[in-house]
């Protein structure tokens, strides 16, 4: 998913921990042994290709490999070998860190469900992308089959533009490839397409060696060797040129192709022509009969890193589709994976790759369960203190679902505890899969441990990265559609047959906004103005609106609104409605909001803060 312009105004700091900081490494053996790897990294004054071998052990591990072509300002220099250690922390999820000489910062990312990690660079300035997948014996034999692949070249110096292209090729399975179809991508969305005939292959260390025709008359986009890593059935591979500043990835398309749905882990990168920025991001996607919520850490253009949760849709059944919202052509392969290919000028690459199946015994919290009460935001967005959140897993509360019936919420509802860094979350739900809790405010570290008790026994500890605000609206359908929004004037919802017109003022249903001043004990409702202390911000239609108030909505804890003016310029019907930190550090962007064609009355009287929450926020949306 690449970043709308209309949204940049949104971005700014925000900064996840250091490698020193205490988080869940029970997952480190999900990275072990010998894999091979690459990364791409561009810096403001680098271009630098890494790959080769690395090694992990009980969470440390060594890197044997090569750096490619380093050019800067100066020049190029190598190829040259490269070698360096350092460690890394895996949490029982998948998802974690691995510390980065080069760049002295993490790469952050998962571990998928086909031993491959995937994962980025984004807290330093700098732009990232890292895969690895463990090393296997290969033969020619596991390199066959239709293949579709998406490549991106930032510096290339054929066509002297960035580009990316969506590969067709059908190894033979012997060595021969013969032609590939090429349709190549840069400054126009209608692709310049080639066929490159005459490629073969063969395996060298257990990678696939890909050979391009290469002459110097000739006008092949691709040429040389590219180098591609491969899982054990040859379903995903990925890699790029010895010699050059490309990443390669791929799927296998014939056969039988999964639907797409359930929890992914994905990272990517892209590249605007039109504006010469990147931006690079991992994160997670869960999908589900046509429809994605997902989650982003990315960088863009340089500046500091963000966090973004949003909606999409695709196809079920189908094995490619198109997002027209970012301009992605989006390709299932049978081994699960999802590959991703911007359409020019927004180029780029994404993987996803499905997440470890995740299970345990006794009361058991899954590591990826915990989510944003309101937009369903994945794990991978973190928690921020008064936020209300949901959490997922087996046998983590009563068989009989009940609810609190009184206020302040209760610390212990139908025998359940939530127990955040040691502190006793306030409870609104409880149930034997799910439980709805709110972060309390005395929460102060970066990093957060989750642990639920049931009638005395406790369930596995869930680490959580902690966020000065992590926005989420609440919507009529679970997480997307329309946002649950207030007519100031009368209270009425805010939907398709009663829109909201240019001028007027709205009253929307959030969580996940932070601090408020005057401050609130833990499950106390607000008594009165509570006002955020972090400067709240919106966009209607990809357009600036006036945010009139934000703050707790009195009458219930945990439920903040954002009093917006719908701004000229929108046009009438459904819009997007992004509401975010005025810092950039997070925002969200899945819910969406009726326009009508006309303009509020003159008369339209000024919002007041909202003395009670409508109904379908009062009662917390369950997860089914």
């Amino acid at each position: 998913m690449k970043l709308s312009a209309t949204l940049l105004i949104l971005a700014a700091a925000a900064t996840l921990p250091v490698v020193g900081q205490v988080f869940d490494n029970s997952g480190n053996g999900m990275l072990n042994g010998e894999y091979y790897f690459r990364e791409v990294t561009f810096t403001s004054t680098d271009y630098i290709a890494l790959y080769g071998n690395i090694t992990f052990t009980s969470g440390t591990y060594a890197v044997t490999g090569t750096q490619g072509l380093d050019c800067n300002q100066s020049g190029c220099s190598g190829p040259s070998s490269y070698s360096t250690n350092g460690t890394y922390s895996i949490s029982a999820s998948g998802y974690g860190f691995i510390s980065n000489q080069l760049l002295n910062s993490p790469i952050y990312g998962s571990v998928g469900a086909n031993g491959v990690f995937v994962g980025s660079v984004t807290e330093n300035g700098n732009w990232d992308l890292f895969i690895a997948a463990p090393v296997m014996n290969q033969s020619t034999s596991t390199l066959q089959g239709s293949y579709t692949l998406a490549y991106i070249d930032l510096t290339n110096e054929i066509v002297q533009v960035p580009i990316d292209a969506q590969l067709q090729m059908s190894p033979n399975g012997s060595g021969g490839i013969g032609n590939v179809n090429v349709s190549a991508y840069a400054t126009s969305s209608t692709p310049a397409t080639q066929t490159i005939s005459g490629v073969k292959y063969f395996v060298s260390n257990n990678a696939f060696v890909i050979q391009f025709p290469s002459s110097s008359t000739s006008s092949n986009l691709i040429q040389g060797n590219e180098y591609l890593y491969s899982t054990p059935d040859g379903s995903f591979v990925f890699g790029g040129s010895p010699l050059d500043f490309d990443m390669i990835v791929g799927v296998k398309t014939g056969g039988s192709t999964p639907n797409f749905g359930g929890l992914y882990y994905q990272a990517g990168m892209d590249y605007d022509n039109s504006s010469n920025n990147f931006d690079t991001y991992y994160g997670t996607i869960a999908a589900s009969s046509g429809v994605i919520i997902g989650h982003q850490r990315f960088q863009y253009g340089g500046g500091p890193a963000q966090d973004s949760t949003y909606s999409d849709s695709y196809t079920q059944g189908s094995n490619n589709y198109t997002d027209n919202g970012t301009g992605t052509q989006y390709f299932l392969g049978s081994g699960g994976v999802r590959i991703g290919l911007g359409l020019g000028p927004l180029i780029g690459i994404n993987v996803a790759v499905p997440a470890p199946s995740l299970s345990g015994s006794g009361v058991y919290l899954n590591p990826a369960g915990v989510v944003n009460s309101a937009s369903f935001a994945p794990f991978t967005a973190g928690i921020s203190r008064g936020e209300f959140i949901t959490l997922l897993g087996t046998n983590i509360g009563p068989s009989s679902a009940q609810a609190a019936s009184t206020l302040p919420l209760p610390t212990k509802l139908g025998g359940v505890q939530v127990l955040i860094n040691n502190v006793a979350a306030p409870l609104n739900y409880v149930s034997a899969n799910q439980i709805n809790a709110i972060v309390p405010w005395e929460l102060t570290s970066s990093v957060a441990q989750i642990q639920v008790v049931n009638n005395g026994s406790a369930s596995n500890v869930v680490t959580e990265f902690v966020s000065t605000t992590t926005p989420g609206v609440f919507t009529t359908s679970s997480g997307i559609g329309y946002a649950i929004a207030q007519h100031s004037s009368n209270f009425s919802l805010v939907s398709p047959s009663n829109p909201a017109q240019i001028g007027e003022t709205v009253v929307v249903y959030v969580t996940g906004l932070g601090d408020v001043s005057p401050g609130v004990a833990d499950g106390v409702p607000a008594s009165g103005v509570s006002n955020t202390t972090n400067t709240i911000i919106a966009l209607v239609g990809g357009v600036s609106a006036p945010v009139t108030f934000s703050g707790l909505t009195p009458g219930f804890p945990g439920l903040y609104q954002v009093n917006i003016q719908i701004p000229t310029g929108v046009s009438a019907g459904d819009n997007a409605l992004a509401i975010g930190n005025n810092d950039g550090s997070s925002y969200t962007v899945e819910s969406l909001i009726s326009i009508g064609s006309g303009t509020a009355s003159s008369a339209t009287p000024t919002p007041q803060i909202r003395p009670l929450p409508p109904a379908n926020a009062r009662h917390l949306p369950k997860i089914k």
